[in-house]
């Protein structure tokens, strides 16, 4: 079973950066279609559902949520088994539990059923 742990939240000033990272480790499955092939970030204010920030694939293929784009960019290490989540132009309105997520996408794309613990990120204004 994959275990997801992050890492990198904190309290920063409106305008800051930040940057999140997710180590995996357990059975990936590499190299079969079944394998965990695709991470993600989530988060989740209070109150509010859990949305999708950005995800990649172990080929690089990337989505992003049209409130990060142009701020925000994943990227991972597959050698390490680690994503990371690089923060810019931070506002108040990014804070939130952001949660690391690991899936494939077979047989269904963008498909994420394992979940980290969650670090908080607050943006003070």
């Amino acid at each position: 079973q994959v275990q997801l742990v992050e890492s990198g939240g904190g309290l920063v000033q409106a305008g800051g950066s930040l940057r999140l990272s997710c180590a995996a480790s357990g059975s990936l499955a590499s190299g079969t279609r079944f394998a965990i092939n695709a991470m993600a970030w989530y988060r989740q204010a209070p109150g509010k559902q859990r949305e999708l920030v950005a995800a990649i694939t172990s080929g690089g293929s990337t989505n992003y949520a049209d409130s990060v784009k142009g701020r925000f960019t994943i990227s991972r290490d597959n050698a390490k088994n680690t994503v990371y989540l690089q923060m810019n132009s931070l506002t108040p309105e990014d804070t939130a539990v952001y949660y690391c997520a690991a899936g494939r996408m077979y047989p269904s794309p963008w498909t994420f059923d394992r979940w980290g613990q969650g670090t908080q990120v607050t943006v003070s204004s």
